[in-house]
């Protein structure tokens, strides 16, 4: 008998269904891959920051400092979440979680969250300066509470130029760490530090944001530092404030009265902390403070360093300075270079009987052994110190009202002004002010390690010719593949 054998097509309508939606769904796949991308290349007019915050673990100051802390402390990130540096500071404070279990952290997306956003307006009020208030982040130590400002903690400077020869700002500098220690400091203690800037001789202002010889980037940084910084004349009656922890005096120009002076000299002599910062310009018109300085052991020469070899400047108007002491003020710095303004020779003098209280007087700064002085080129070239610290312990059985005096002087004031105080390798103007006020008010775990942390910037740079290939790539040849492929697959399987 005759067997009918029956042979079933290997490509029936129903697999031809299943193949032909497989690529339906494989073109959308394209198609929507397509879109993400074009939509990707279209934000790299964009840049995006990459710090390598991530990798970088807490200094080791601040790791002692968390270890010391006695308070419960609430931190509130009041953020926008989508905002560049918000992973990096997220990831800051649960390291800082992750050392001290005392700290709760808690984040508000103020745009995404409108209703947690007015209650913790509500709850801290009375900090919220306007409705416009953003990117806050909030630390309350039962009921004390200490705010930073997330625009305060990256640092941003010239970071090339851009096709319409225009100076490009971007960030350089993270620097939220020092930030977020400094205020757990504060909380812990019950002291508040003060610092009264000395007015009335022709000193740059703390209030003038706007020009490049103004003081309000000086100022920001004390803030920043959580220092309170005030106004002082010292006119008829004032004395020095009771309460002055740290007296600023930044290049003045005109001459100190004689009261003046012995207001100062006697502020100095019960156990005051100064920060002398002195000026080209009285050079040729003494302050008078010269005087006190040399009382404490130091000589504020009557000249200007120049270097030719070490300078950023066509007229050699500034001195660029490596080479550094061991101290406290500068042990940071050594990798580093500050930028220095007409600097004047800020030397130790050298007593042949010193008496026996005579303080102890440390050269910080030095100028390269190329250096001259500008008014006196007769000298041979040789290197300059250019900032000094002093510091007098009390003497056995006696106790100074104020504590033990410290004082640094450095020979230039414009290296700190606003438009310079960025200056250097990596800032290191301004971490010499973090570094010189923090050692006078005695805070030694602020002094080290807890620097700014550099900020990686990333650019996808393309010519239109390049953009034109990407979007050939992207829109024609990608899907153009996988069609001609899914085609070969039909054609294959048909046979």
């Amino acid at each position: 008998m005759a067997t009918e054998i029956r042979t079933r097509s290997s490509f029936s309508p129903g697999r031809k269904w299943k193949v032909g939606f497989d690529l339906f769904l494989r073109t959308i796949l394209v198609i929507a891959v397509v879109m993400m991308a074009n939509y990707i290349s279209g934000q790299f007019s964009h840049r995006f920051y990459l710090s390598s915050q991530t990798h970088i673990t807490l200094s080791s100051n601040t790791v002692s400092v968390l270890r010391s802390l006695t308070n419960h402390v609430t931190i509130t990130l009041y953020y926008d979440h989508k905002d560049d540096f918000y992973p990096d500071i997220v990831t800051l404070l649960n390291d800082y979680r992750a050392i001290d279990p005392k700290i709760t952290l808690r984040t508000v997306d103020y745009l995404s969250d409108p209703g947690e956003a007015e209650r913790t307006k509500e709850q801290y009020k009375q900090y919220f300066t306007s409705n416009g208030d953003k990117n806050l982040i909030i630390f309350d130590a039962n009921g004390r509470v200490k705010i930073a400002h997330g625009e305060a903690l990256v640092q941003y400077a010239a970071t090339g130029i851009t096709k319409d020869k225009k100076l490009e700002i971007g960030p350089v500098a993270f620097i939220a760490e020092q930030a977020f220690t400094s205020i757990l400091m504060t909380l812990e203690s019950e002291k508040q530090f003060k610092a009264y800037f000395l007015q009335g001789h022709s000193e740059p202002s703390l209030d003038d944001a706007t020009s490049q010889a103004g003081y309000a980037k000086f100022g920001a940084v004390l803030h920043e530092n959580y220092v309170g910084l005030k106004p002082l004349k010292l006119l008829a009656d004032n004395e020095v404030p009771a309460d002055c922890d740290l007296l600023i005096i930044a290049g003045p120009q005109g001459r100190f009265s004689e009261m003046e002076l012995q207001k100062i000299d006697r502020y100095l002599s019960e156990g005051g902390r100064a920060f002398v910062l002195l000026d080209y310009t009285s050079i040729q018109r003494p302050t008078g403070l010269e005087n006190i300085l040399a009382r404490w052991g130091v000589n504020a020469a009557q000249d200007v360093v120049r270097d030719l070899k070490h300078t950023m400047s066509p007229s050699a108007y500034d001195v660029v300075v490596d080479q550094f002491a061991q101290h406290p003020v500068v042990n940071s710095l050594m990798q580093t270079e500050l930028q220095m303004i007409f600097p004047r020779p800020t030397a130790r003098i050298d007593w042949k009987n010193p008496p026996a209280d005579a303080p102890q007087v440390t050269e910080l700064l030095f100028s390269s052994a190329t250096s001259t002085l500008v008014n006196n080129s007769a000298e041979p070239a040789r290197s300059y110190p250019l900032a000094a610290a002093v510091e007098q312990k009390n003497a056995s059985g006696v106790v100074n009202p104020r504590g033990l005096m410290r004082m640094v002087i450095t020979g230039d004031s414009i290296f700190l002004n606003n438009y310079s105080i960025e200056g250097g390798l990596g800032g290191a103007n301004r971490d010499f002010l973090n570094n010189t006020v923090n050692w006078l008010l005695d805070r030694p775990a602020m002094l080290q390690g807890i620097g700014p942390r550099p900020v990686t910037t990333f650019r996808l740079i393309l010519t239109n010719t390049q953009r034109m290939e990407v979007d050939w790539l992207l829109l024609a040849a990608l899907p153009g593949a996988v069609l001609l492929l899914g085609s070969l697959v039909w054609f294959v399987r048909r046979k």
